[in-house]
């Protein structure tokens, strides 16, 4: 069963929860936000009652990958909120399956900032995912990545069937 369905940014239930987000972006001057996901092509899913979403962002990232010295490659979990009574690590392998059809062969990333997320194993959701840290930006964030791979295609395959 997919939990996820597609929706726009600026959907209201999404905005709601980005607002809750600790990355969420704060204006200066207070003024209400009326779309959270930034430029470049995205696919922003959320589930039916609201209560989690997902923000998928291919764009050209500035954050070198400390591995190459280039910039980071892929497409960006650019945003996650789960507030519902699903598992995490089950919506985010639901999110990547839908980012394997929508961009085959390309590699997922996200960055989590350790300091302000309250777990004691930042990225957990995302490890029990099937995802792995590839290393830390400059300003501290961590980078966690999952790579594409011919069973992570089968897995989306089956999960659309």
């Amino acid at each position: 069963m997919v939990d996820w369905w597609l929706t726009k940014d600026g959907d209201a239930a999404c905005v709601a929860l980005y607002e809750r987000h600790y990355s969420a972006y704060r204006y200066a001057n207070q003024r209400v936000r009326r779309l959270f996901c930034g430029p470049g092509e995205k696919v922003v899913l959320r589930t039916l009652d609201g209560a989690a979403f997902f923000v998928w962002r291919r764009f050209k990232d500035a954050c070198l990958d400390v591995r190459t010295d280039a910039p980071q490659s892929g497409v960006n979990c650019a945003a996650f909120r789960n507030k519902g009574a699903r598992r995490s690590s089950d919506l985010i392998r639901q999110a990547d399956a839908i980012a394997d059809c929508l961009w085959p062969d390309c590699r997922h990333y996200t960055y989590v900032d350790a300091r302000r997320v309250k777990s004691t194993n930042p990225g957990y959701c995302f490890f029990c995912a099937g995802w792995a840290r590839c290393g830390v930006t400059k300003s501290g964030l961590l980078v966690l990545e999952r790579r594409f791979s011919a069973m992570s295609f089968n897995a989306a395959e089956a999960l659309f069937s």
